[in-house]
């Protein structure tokens, strides 16, 4: 109860704080590639429920492929590309949070068929909390995009090497998570970002 109070008042504050930002980042997106400001797709929540997580859209509308993007992908837009490395591009995930479908730090929501790869005790552990914004996997693969660049299969390569690695991240961020925790992972993603 404690934790989805901090989400709400801080999630708020960030729509506030941020909301300046958030409107050039949607003029921008919205003169620069035709479609929808406002990337929807659904994901895998607390106990198994989907949900629709809201991202600025940096993909050609309609544009087929992977769901995994791997370096220069050539369905990401310009401005797509500066909003990712910013990561600006998740801040309308921040609705996510006010509506109670995500929470600021927690295990990143996956698509249904990534979580079907779950084994299925971690998958329970996994789902029995809110996912979140960020997390210890989300700093650890800041940089997946230019790792599955670097290889002949990307999509194969998430599901093998790179989803175990986050299943484990996600189950022991569960079994240990704290107040405290969540402000150092918080701390960490914003030095992260800051640092790029």
């Amino acid at each position: 109860m404690a934790k989805r109070a901090v989400d709400v008042f801080a999630a708020g504050l960030g729509v506030a704080v941020t909301s300046p930002l958030m409107l050039l980042a949607a003029v921008a997106v919205k003169l620069t590639s035709p479609g929808p400001v406002i990337f929807r797709q659904t994901r895998v929540g607390r106990g198994g429920d989907t949900f629709e997580i809201l991202k600025f859209r940096t993909m050609r509308a309609g544009a087929p492929g992977a769901q995994v993007t791997a370096g220069h992908d050539p369905r990401i837009t310009q401005v797509g590309a500066w909003l990712r490395s910013t990561k600006v591009d998740e801040l309308p995930q921040l609705i996510n949070v006010l509506r109670g479908d995500m929470s600021l730090v927690g295990p990143r929501p996956e698509v249904p068929r990534y979580v079907a790869e779950w084994p299925v005790e971690q998958r329970h552990q996994i789902l029995s909390v809110r996912p979140g914004i960020t997390d210890p996997a989300s700093i650890e693969f800041r940089r997946e995009a230019e790792e599955l660049a670097g290889v002949d299969d990307p999509e194969a390569h998430y599901v093998s090497v790179i989803l175990p690695r986050k299943v484990e991240l996600y189950c022991d961020y569960v079994a240990t998570q704290s107040f405290v925790g969540d402000l150092k992972i918080l701390l960490r993603t914003l030095r992260t970002v800051a640092g790029d």
